[in-house]
């Protein structure tokens, strides 16, 4: 029987509940500044929220799904923290070692996937990211890899990056693999998953225009941000 219900959000189920699960978990983490400024947002509100969207998600898609996409989620989440910080060190020594001879500087960076990936990886995109890994491994070859470690960047870094290239990918398809999983939705679940979404979408522009001046802050309650 088809559903007679909308969804108020366009992305997956299991998305909206991922995305607004970390947006509280965010909230959680900053909770000293918010409540601060919001008083109805006193202890237990996000805890509370936090449990409704739990329980929500273990009713309605299931136990095993629901921990596996917040497992595998959280797996592509630090390979992509430790990632972008390993390039970000790799690159700043790129620009300091090569910095007398700026063709080849630029020549290394466009070659490794830098110029065309990096400020995509650095918003968090995670095809960007992707796409950066592939291109370093798959265009740093052996004569490239011995001048650069020559002039000062450590092998284990490179090493590190070539493999998060992999290990990011397989988590990438567990991820999506358990995004595809889920039970047959009724209006009944619909219903609760538009009541946690509107809760959440409130509390996040609000939390995103109190950090109006921390654009690093305000991206951790963007719906679009954290979902995507």
């Amino acid at each position: 029987m088809p559903n007679t219900i909308a969804r108020k959000y366009k992305t997956k189920d299991v998305e909206m509940l991922t995305a607004t699960a970390t947006i509280i978990e965010n909230a959680i983490a900053n909770k000293t500044f918010l409540q601060s400024k919001r008083t109805t947002w006193a202890d237990p509100f996000f805890d509370d929220l936090k449990t409704q969207i739990q329980n929500t998600t273990d009713t309605y898609l299931g136990k095993d799904a629901s921990q596996q996409m917040r497992q595998a989620t959280q797996i592509v989440l630090g390979i992509q923290s430790q990632a972008l910080n390993d390039l970000a060190e790799f690159k700043v020594q790129i620009e300091q070692d090569f910095k007398n001879v700026p063709v080849q500087k630029t020549e290394i960076l466009n070659q490794l996937g830098f110029t065309t990936y990096h400020k995509l990886a650095q918003k968090g995109d995670q095809e960007g990211l992707v796409n950066l890994l592939f291109q370093f491994k798959t265009n740093l070859t052996p004569i490239l890899n011995t001048e650069i470690v020559t002039k000062g960047t450590a092998q284990t870094t490179i090493d590190n990056i070539i493999g998060y290239a992999t290990t990011l990918k397989d988590a990438n398809i567990t991820q999506e693999t358990y995004k595809g999983t889920r039970k047959e939705i009724t209006d009944q679940a619909i219903i609760a998953f538009n009541q946690i979404y509107d809760q959440v979408i409130s509390i996040a522009k609000i939390a995103n225009n109190f950090y109006k001046t921390d654009k690093v802050k305000q991206q951790l309650f963007s719906f679009a941000k954290v979902s995507a």
